[in-house]
């Protein structure tokens, strides 16, 4: 099974990878796993990233896909992947395609986690990370009354990339750089949405759910 896994930030992407991965014995895949891989290995792709990285740069695409590349060519991916956080745009897609095309390998189905913006704002920004231990709180998940963290007493603050007004221009990206992508997908016909709304274990459930048709 080769799968692509969608969604906007806040969307658990990262969670739902994991145990989809899990419950179907493939390797899951994300560009900050393959980043940190290569940085931490000291391969050529990863001096080059860290270049990038250092100065506060964006990774160029080319450099990406060549990690991407070499990622899905070792040999736990063979059977499948669930690839999280790639491709990010319809460009990248078209690359990926042609990649597995070379290989005589196609994409099964790209997921898409559907959660509506204001449920996103509700989930990042109502988040608070303790100074001291770094436990990420949630003010009403976990019915937080204090700004001290139950862990370590530390202090709570609100990082700057869960404010509001942060999280609803990171949607405005998304939807500016995935939109197309979801309709390219959707016009190949491999494309499946899933309401991402609810306990995880349910969401898993779905997910699954709407994999099983596409399974060899």
């Amino acid at each position: 099974m080769r799968l692509v896994l969608v969604g906007p930030p806040g969307a658990g992407k990262g969670t739902q990878a994991q145990y989809i991965a899990s419950n179907l014995s493939i390797p899951k895949i994300s560009t900050g796993d393959i980043f940190r891989a290569n940085v931490s290995g000291g391969t050529d792709l990863g001096k080059l990233a860290k270049t990038f990285m250092d100065r506060g740069d964006l990774v160029p695409d080319e450099v990406t896909i060549a990690m991407v590349r070499d990622r899905l060519s070792e040999d736990d991916a063979q059977d499948g992947f669930l690839l999280d956080g790639f491709p990010r745009n319809v460009a990248q897609a078209e690359i990926l395609r042609d990649m597995l095309k070379d290989w005589g390998q196609a994409l099964d189905l790209v997921l898409e986690l559907v959660v509506d913006d204001d449920e996103v704002v509700r989930r990042l920004a109502g988040r608070r990370t303790c100074s001291q231990c770094g436990r990420i709180w949630h003010v009403e998940f976990d019915d937080k009354k204090d700004d001290r963290c139950d862990a370590c007493g530390g202090a709570l603050f609100q990082r700057d990339d869960d404010k509001e007004e942060t999280v609803r221009h990171r949607l405005e990206v998304y939807q500016e750089q995935t939109a197309p992508l979801v309709s390219y997908y959707a016009d190949e016909g491999i494309l499946v949405g899933v309401d991402a709304t609810g306990p995880v274990e349910e969401v898993t459930q779905r997910a699954m759910d709407a994999i099983r048709p596409f399974m060899g």
